[in-house]
């Protein structure tokens, strides 16, 4: 205790301290020794509290780029046709390069130069933001029709029902051919841009909290670093929600805004062709990470720990004394502890080479595995986040396609309402540990009450939503006669190009069209209006009474559960995360002390390639399997167009349930296996002790061998 104590007197005053301002530069706390104005100016980059203001702005950064894509998945796959499946592998992939280096950080620990690393990495993440936007510059502008984009009158009547006589039949142009070698090798080179930077984003990502929460730890006052640590998630947790609500605001933007035609564009966001600039979200992402990153690159390698406690802080302390007894093994430092997760076999061998430390890596994992509380929690955190992984990357999606919500109002959703309510669930699990001072058991208890909740709020969620609405020649009602036998004869006459998409809706009857051409309409309306214009497509002969038809998608009636929906959904998710942190205490708790730093590391990458990597291309195959109309390219499955939504909510829903019963399932294991040791020892106590009292009672000084073999 006499290290700790010393410092917070008059130190900095005493002449061997001045002597080692004027030595060296690294040793001068904050520049407090040293009158030199020079010193005073760089003095900034030697405080541990300017340290953590950078990091918590990077790490917002950091995470607001990693999560940007979840909120604009479905734009993506639009813009360059991709099934879901694709697109959920894409999002994954970020994970593939962080897991393949992020065990190879805790053995270089602190022997690099921490801050700098991370200045490196985030330089990285920001090219990968950089090279995620890409794609948007080497692509031809988007098209929403397959005709011209520069002459508009001709777009307008494109898609009409126009007699076989006065069109001429189309004649292969290699030259002007969609499906042509070059726009084939251009796809995959885009996918290809796309896949590259998801994993340098990952790659980039390695260093950034290991490094930074370590550093923190060590040059940080003992008493500071749990708040600073605190301070850190406290800002870094509005990352995600930042994420899609920059997804929500740069979606309401046409996608081609920098090279707009010169007619402008006849499309709203409500159009199912709409297509919104996501790329420019990665853009000013990207500049968030540089800028965040420039500070690290003028921090020491190493600075002089803080000497002196924060004072509101020791105010606090004072009279709070009781709870913060338990010093450093106090759930205070929980998040410091996960988030070191890198750094644990440092403690165990600091000075093994690379390949002593590939070897005896698997040995350590298997020991650790073999404790059957810790495979249990790891087990249940690895359904709870496959559930969030898979609601994080379609959940948009789902809300778009259930409900006729454009994909800025889904993004603006969820990062206004789940993501908020997600961490104050987090936030209530940490303090009731803390206040109720909860141990093992009740801890589990904590986790199985939040997971058994969250799955009962999942039950409604089956019964909120409504059938796929008649499209013709796709779907149809029960009762009515399927589309092909009732569209085939009156769209004989025209001419409809069959990959053509623009849909227009039949307001009485509710049937939707994949083009003006197969309602067999002729003429186009546009009725103006003083907010905004709506177009019909009149003359149509495959419609009862002749039209008008509606531009645009059928509405779905049941928009109005959107909210209900979401308000479950949130919920649901403030209730799993309530057992973040009990369920991490269990790990802390149930491992022996060593071990501790070590069984966070690999609950963590664990986590990664059992949950994060898999769940979202799970999720994307089951909602790729609800699909009843695929759009074609160049002789490819594309984009899906319509799903059966029965099929997609029952199967989205139920993969989030089946996860959800997985990790109850789990906590209840847990909760079975410490109620049965604690109920073991206390009777191998009780059996000890009765066996000592009759012992000492009937036995004598011969008998003292057996005693002590009792």
């Amino acid at each position: 205790m006499g290290p700790r104590i010393g410092p917070v007197g008059e130190e900095p005053q005493m002449p061997g301290k001045d002597a080692k301002a004027i030595m060296g530069a690294e040793d001068t706390p904050g520049g407090k020794a040293s009158p030199n104005p020079q010193d005073l100016r760089r003095s900034v980059f030697y405080s541990i509290k300017f340290f953590v203001l950078c990091h918590s702005l990077l790490q917002l950064a950091q995470l607001m780029i990693s999560g940007y894509l979840k909120s604009s998945i479905s734009t993506v796959e639009k813009r360059f046709g991709l099934s879901s499946q694709t697109s959920g592998l894409l999002a994954a992939f970020n994970e593939v390069g962080n897991t393949a280096l992020i065990v190879f950080v805790s053995y270089f620990g602190s022997r690099v130069h921490r801050p700098r690393l991370i200045g490196y990495g985030a330089v990285l993440v920001a090219l990968a933001g950089l090279l995620m936007s890409l794609p948007h510059f080497i692509s031809e502008p988007y098209r929403y029709d397959h005709t011209s984009s520069v002459d508009m009158p001709q777009d307008f009547e494109a898609s009409l029902c126009q007699p076989t006589t006065s069109v001429p039949a189309p004649t292969p142009d290699p030259s002007n051919s969609s499906c042509s070698s070059y726009m084939e090798a251009q796809h995959l080179a885009v996918v290809g841009i796309m896949f590259t930077a998801q994993t340098l984003l990952g790659v980039g990502a390695v260093p950034i909290q290991p490094f930074g929460i370590s550093y923190i730890d060590d040059f940080a006052h003992n008493s500071n670093s749990p708040l600073y640590v605190g301070i850190l998630f406290a800002v870094t947790m509005m990352g995600p929600g930042m994420a899609y609500g920059l997804g929500g605001l740069m979606l309401r933007l046409y996608v081609d805004i920098d090279r707009m035609p010169e007619g402008g564009i006849s499309l709203t966001s409500k159009d199912p062709r709409w297509v919104g600039a996501w790329w420019l979200g990665f853009l000013i992402s990207a500049g968030a990470v540089a800028l965040a990153a420039v500070p690290y690159f003028f921090f020491p390698r190493e600075m002089p720990r803080e000497k002196h406690e924060l004072r509101f802080r020791r105010r606090i302390l004072e009279t709070t004394a009781s709870s913060v007894s338990k010093g450093e093994d106090s759930p205070s430092e929980s998040p410091a502890e996960s988030q070191e997760k890198q750094d644990s076999l440092t403690q165990i061998a600091p000075d093994l080479t690379v390949i002593q430390f590939i070897k005896v890596f698997p040995r350590v994992l298997l020991r650790t595995l073999r404790h059957p509380i810790f495979l249990l929690v790891v087990l249940s955190q690895v359904c709870m986040s496959s559930m969030v992984a898979g609601m994080a990357t379609f959940l948009p999606k789902f809300l778009e396609r259930q409900f006729s919500v454009t994909a800025s109002y889904a993004n603006l959703l969820i990062g206004c309402l789940t993501i908020p309510l997600a961490i104050v669930g987090i936030v209530v699990g940490g303090v009731l540990v803390k206040r109720l001072h909860l141990g093992p058991v009740r801890c589990a208890v904590l986790c199985l009450l939040g997971a058994l909740f969250c799955l009962l709020l999942s039950l409604p969620l089956f019964f909120m939503g409504c059938s796929t609405h008649q499209i013709a020649g796709i779907t149809h009602l029960p009762g009515h006669l399927p589309g092909p036998e009732l569209f085939t004869a009156c769209t004989e006459p025209c001419f409809c190009p069959l990959d053509d998409f623009n849909p227009v809706c039949d307001p009485r009857t509710h049937v939707e069209y994949l083009t003006p051409c197969q309602a067999g309409c002729t003429g186009r309306a546009v009725q103006e209006a003083l907010d905004k214009s709506q177009v019909f497509y009149t003359n149509c002969s495959c419609v009862v009474g002749g039209g008008p038809v509606l531009a645009g998608s059928c509405e779905s009636p049941c928009s109005h559960l959107v909210l209900p929906f979401m308000l479950l959904v949130s919920l649901g998710a403030a209730l799993a995360s309530l057992t973040h942190t009990p369920s991490f205490m269990l790990i802390l708790r149930g491992v022996k002390k060593e071990d501790k730093t070590l069984a966070v590391g690999i609950q963590f990458m664990l986590l990664r390639v059992l949950a994060w990597m898999p769940s979202p291309v799970i999720h994307g195959s089951a909602i790729d399997t609800t699909c009843v109309h695929w759009a074609q390219s160049c002789g490819r499955r594309a984009v899906c167009r319509y799903y059966d939504h029965d099929l997609l909510r029952n199967r989205f829903v139920g993969l989030q349930v089946f996860f959800k019963t997985g990790s109850l399932a789990c906590f209840a294991l847990i909760l079975a296996i410490l109620r049965q040791q604690d109920k073991d020892e206390g009777t191998q106590v009780t059996v000890s002790t009765s066996g000592l009292q009759q012992q000492l009672l009937t036995s004598g000084p011969e008998k003292k061998p057996e005693e002590s073999r009792v």
